[in-house]
């Protein structure tokens, strides 16, 4: 994944948001971010340390200063006792699931993509599918960040848990994230079953599936019935014994039909709209099925090359392929053409004050266009039944919500605005998207 500042501009992954910052910095420690920190709160302006962009709203988008990651990489300890790693906040999680897997060790769960730094993963909520823990902030032991004061702040079940509590998903809100510390455990290989089914099969069996596997994830391609279905279940397969795609098969799946073909066919769908019908009908068809087994990141963790705007819900789960079955119905009444798969997700409930699953489990529906598709009419027409259902918008995914209507959807969202007074009273860390997300 490219930068996403080139000199003079930032702009994130997928081109919906840019800023030009007035004043560009690499930190190559935390005394560098202190100094920047400070610099700012003297002069009255902003600070924000970037990641790689991926995230689809401005959460990361700089106003005056402009922190790049890049010098903030590596691994810092390892405690087997413990079993937890520590890491610098800009390492890209694809750097850390490599280093763990040298070491023997495995994040327990995460989602599908790895080029985000540890630092804008976590802040925004990124999650994976089912597991004890679905997301990584669910998953921190520690942190340590800058506050707004240019203080550096270290938080662990034994100092400042107060702090960990909330700033585990921090937007970017409470402080510069320098260091992260996550409860890790041995190595584990998962075997993956995937297979197409029929729309009406699919959310029959979802809850049996959900029971018997670790991590379900469905696919559902709009203007058909078909699914593409990912059942991960964790083996008693020491690494090493795994069976994992052959080199050809993982080219062909992973590279020339899931990106090659797949966005040649998108870019056909964004010229004539009227053939996204008639394009996914063709890829429910071809889709196939195989069984292979393969470290946990390996499985978990999938190429993506096609470049897409996102809105991702979470609801309450019991009430989630009801809320599927309404999307579907408005898709199917409306003018859309869909190009993108919808995607679908379960997490247990977590503890972490704004985390989309705090409190509760979750079930998750992604919503994607291709980068050069107005998303507009889609997503605006999805939104109001997700938000009815009691639905929480991902952190970092395209939403229209604001800090009047968010607070009621988390019953610690003032514990948050707390802590943020505590941490950056001075809005030293303050941006457009957190000004409408949070309040001034």
């Amino acid at each position: 994944m490219s930068t996403p500042f080139d000199g003079t501009r930032w702009r994130n992954w997928s081109g919906l948001e840019e800023a030009v910052p007035e004043h560009v910095e690499e930190p190559a420690d935390v005394a560098a971010v202190v100094d920047a920190v400070r610099r700012a709160r003297r002069d009255g302006t902003t600070v924000k340390m970037t990641g790689t962009g991926h995230s689809f709203t401005a959460i990361a988008a700089p106003e005056h200063t402009l922190l790049t990651p890049g010098a903030m990489t590596g691994v810092l300890a390892v405690d087997r006792e413990a079993m937890t790693a520590t890491a610098r906040a800009g390492t890209p999680l694809k750097e850390l699931n490599l280093t763990l897997e040298r070491l023997g060790l495995s994040l327990h769960n995460m989602g599908d993509i790895a080029e985000q730094t540890l630092a804008g993963a976590t802040s925004t909520g990124t999650h994976g599918t089912g597991g004890v823990a679905a997301g990584l902030a669910a998953q921190l032991a520690g942190l340590e960040l800058v506050d707004g004061t240019g203080e550096v702040v270290r938080a662990s079940a034994e100092e400042n848990p107060d702090v960990l509590d909330v700033a585990r998903v921090g937007l970017g809100a409470l402080g510069v994230l320098t260091a992260l510390t996550f409860h890790v455990e041995p190595l584990f290989v998962v075997e993956a079953h995937e297979q197409p089914m029929r729309w009406d099969e699919a959310l029959e069996s979802y809850d049996d599936m959900v029971a018997a596997s670790h991590h379900v994830d469905m696919y559902w391609f709009p203007h058909t019935d078909a699914m593409m279905v990912k059942q991960n279940v964790r083996t008693d397969l020491e690494p090493g014994e795994q069976d994992p795609p052959s080199a050809l098969a993982a080219w062909w799946e992973d590279e020339l039909v899931s990106n090659t073909v797949f966005g040649a066919l998108c870019r056909v769908g964004s010229r004539v709209p009227a053939l996204v019908p008639r394009i996914n009908r063709l890829a429910g068809h071809a889709l196939s099925e195989r069984t292979y087994s393969d470290l946990a990141h390996r499985v978990f963790v999938s190429p993506r090359r096609v470049r897409f705007r996102e809105m991702e819900y979470a609801v309450p789960r019991e009430v989630g392929l009801d809320v599927l079955r309404e999307c579907r119905r408005l898709v199917e009444a409306s003018d859309w053409r869909v190009a993108f798969p919808v995607e679908i997700r379960t997490a247990p409930a977590d503890d972490v004050p704004l985390s989309t699953s705090h409190g509760r489990d979750s079930f998750y529906l992604a919503f994607h266009v291709p980068m050069d598709t107005d998303h507009r009419a889609y997503f605006g027409g999805l939104e109001p039944v997700l938000r009815e259902a009691g639905g929480r918008p991902h952190w970092g995914k395209v939403h229209t919500r604001t800090a009047a209507d968010l607070a009621p959807a988390y019953d610690r969202f003032d514990d948050f605005l707390a802590m943020r007074e505590r941490l950056d009273p001075y809005r030293v860390f303050a941006n457009a998207y957190l000004r409408r997300v949070l309040g001034d």
